[in-house]
């Protein structure tokens, strides 16, 4: 079962692929858009991808604050998963994703990814944390 992990932001997307054993996470692209409620395109795209890779679900990287509580990312990543589970007929997974950005942060400066070209990447770096801690709470 092949997995594609999304982690939402106001203009981007970063995407992470699985491979077909569900074991291993990569990251694909970042999806950018020129404003928060142009999704059209956005949505194109990844539906392109889950053609592209024969993606069965999608994991959602689920934005709540540090404490748990959810603040409005969480209702504008709620409202896309809709848009994206109406558009594909695809089950929407929601992931924790709090950290993810520091841990991708941190993931570049082991790479040794200059500081200057980490938007670039941040994103789907992000995606790919969020697929690998679905995948590794599976196996627990």
């Amino acid at each position: 079962m092949r997995l594609l992990a999304l982690d939402f932001g106001s203009k981007t997307v970063g995407v992470a692929v699985s491979d077909e054993l569900g074991l291993t996470a990569t990251g694909v692209e970042i999806v950018r858009r020129k404003s928060p409620n142009k999704l059209r395109q956005t949505l194109a795209r990844i539906e392109a991808l889950i053609e592209e890779y024969h993606v069965d679900k999608i994991i959602l990287g689920y934005p709540v604050m540090l404490d748990g509580s959810e603040g409005e990312r969480v209702e504008k990543t709620k409202e896309f998963a809709l848009m994206l589970e109406r558009r594909t007929g695809k089950e929407i997974i929601f992931q924790d994703e709090r950290l993810t950005t520091v841990e991708a942060y941190e993931i570049m400066d082991l790479m040794g990814i200059k500081k200057e070209d980490r938007y670039n990447y941040v994103d789907m770096v992000a995606a790919k944390v969020i697929l690998e801690d679905y995948l590794n709470s599976r196996a627990e």
